[in-house]
């Protein structure tokens, strides 16, 4: 299990799923008390984007990072820009 944004994701929409089962009932109060900790963690991430621009680093562990930069679509070898004098 890695600990990231998706991860706090998933388990939130799980917790849903759960509590619209009515044929497998969660305990309100244990949905509150996953709620109330996704609510602290979700917040903590929306901190870390300033941590990283004040301290200068590039990657935190909460936020997903891709594995590779973005390609570009098929057929596209490179892109030009054209500036206007």
């Amino acid at each position: 299990m890695s600990n990231n944004i998706s991860t706090v994701r998933q388990a939130l929409l799980d917790t849903l799923a759960d509590l619209l089962n009515r044929d497998n009932t969660m305990e309100i109060e244990r949905a509150r008390a996953v709620a109330d900790i996704a609510r602290v963690i979700v917040d903590s991430a929306k901190v870390e984007p300033n941590y990283l621009k004040v301290t200068g680093q590039s990657e935190t562990p909460l936020l997903d990072h891709p594995d590779s930069p973005p390609a570009l679509p098929n057929g596209i070898t490179g892109s030009r820009q054209h500036k206007l004098r």
